[in-house]
């Protein structure tokens, strides 16, 4: 089934609180609505201070209310609530949290998420000061504890000259979790005060001032593993070299590289602090054996684009591997590692990823089966995870971040199994 069909006609629960990104909340609406899912929008009184109920209307397709007082004869309070399969709240207000968490049902956005059994997302926007209350932070701990899944916010620019955690993540990043949470991702926070460390996109090795080596990777599964992991309630950061202009992972430390030598001493510096270190990062095998100082011209003798003289570059994996064999790393620090393979008419390509297992020495491999359309660039990804221990589990084809979802579920059950290697 492909991830469209899997949202396709799911009533879906918009609420919106009155937060200056309210705005964002109609990109949202327009994702959702474009996966295919019929989307109501329930927003709270003061969200249309923001945005007019026509502008909510004209995009989902349905009728705009904010009291329990509308339709009472359907009993809508309880009806929009019992036919919902997800409600995604974006913005959340510190208001709104705080209502939800007291278990308030006050305006038909509350009473409806009190009503609804199905999973619910919220995603707070707020000044830093608000979002680092003591009395907020308890409202979202008790959510979670409830089983209410609360994002991270993304740390930027907010209204005036403010910046810091608060911002509302972008519309894309809130779809593409809430899509992973409608499909069964693992969103349970198992991964509380465990620093993960995850290399992301793909290296570019320089021939001169305009041209590089490369390869197509976008970033987006590292990025993906990253929010997922915060979600999880782990310390992230993220080493990422081209990474298409994605958003910044919510919750997550950036630290941004180009080479492959880049990204290895940036890896290295940070390994040792690290409980668990996923290599998701298309790292270059190889660099040009000179730079050229001046662009090299087309059509000259001496230009040397004829001919390239390359060497390897250092392997990560294989020296993360090494460092932890020595005694450098901490103890029962679990190593992943990915393989972008192609089969053959001998080797299938999960074969050259158990091999490529083998050869690196990791806990768990990623193998995807790599070529025209697949996995590079796309939304969607599927693969084999390869444990040292000889198994293997399907990672099921859906977006990218319910595929994160599936690899970090099966890495905290090989952390707690006192699996792997030391």
């Amino acid at each position: 089934m492909s991830q469209q069909n899997r949202n396709e006609s799911k009533h879906l629960v918009v609420g919106v609180a009155g937060g200056i990104a309210a705005y964002k909340a109609c990109h949202l609406v327009r994702e959702l609505k474009e996966a295919g899912a019929d989307v109501r929008v329930v927003p709270t009184p003061d969200a249309l201070r923001f945005v007019g109920a026509a502008t909510f209307e004209a995009l989902s397709g349905h009728a705009v209310s904010t009291t329990v007082f509308d339709a009472v004869d359907e009993v809508q309070h309880v009806r929009i609530g019992q036919e919902a399969q997800g409600i995604v709240i974006a913005p959340a207000t510190a208001d709104v949290i705080a209502r939800l968490a007291a278990g308030r049902a006050n305006d038909l956005l509350t009473a409806t998420c009190l009503v609804a059994t199905c999973p619910v997302l919220v995603v707070p926007a707020m000044h830093t000061e608000m979002w680092l209350n003591p009395a907020t932070q308890d409202n979202v701990a008790t959510l979670r504890r409830r089983g209410i899944v609360v994002m991270e916010p993304a740390h930027g620019r907010l209204t005036g000259k403010d910046t810091g955690p608060g911002r509302l993540p972008e519309p894309q990043q809130i779809a593409a979790v809430f899509k992973a949470l409608l499909d069964g991702g693992d969103f349970e926070r198992n991964l509380v005060g465990q620093r993960v460390l995850i290399s992301a996109g793909g290296t570019r090795e320089n021939l001169d001032p305009v041209r590089f080596i490369g390869n197509a990777s976008s970033g987006r599964q590292g990025f993906a593993l990253a929010e997922i992991a915060a979600h999880k309630g782990a310390q992230v950061t993220v080493v990422a070299a081209a990474t298409d202009d994605l958003p910044t992972p919510c919750g997550a430390e950036m630290v941004r590289v180009r080479s492959a030598r880049e990204m290895k001493d940036a890896i290295d510096e940070r390994a040792g602090e690290a409980d668990i270190i996923i290599m998701a990062a298309a790292v270059a095998d190889y660099r040009p054996a000179t730079v050229a100082e001046s662009k090299m011209k087309k059509g000259r003798d001496d230009a040397g684009l004829d001919h390239l003289e390359l060497v390897e570059n250092p392997d990560i994996l294989a020296g993360l591997v090494k460092r932890r064999a020595d005694g450098e790393l901490k103890d029962g620090v679990s190593i992943v590692g990915f393989a972008a393979e192609t089969g053959d008419a001998q080797t299938s390509a999960v074969e050259h990823g158990r091999a490529k297992l083998r050869r690196k020495g990791c806990d768990l491999l990623m193998c995807n089966e790599v070529g025209e359309g697949k996995v590079f660039g796309q939304a969607t990804n599927q693969g084999w995870l390869l444990g040292a221990d000889g198994s293997e589990r399907t990672i099921e084809l859906g977006s990218k971040h319910y595929v994160a979802a599936q690899m970090l579920a099966a890495i905290a059950e090989l952390r707690e199994s006192g699996g792997g290697r030391t």
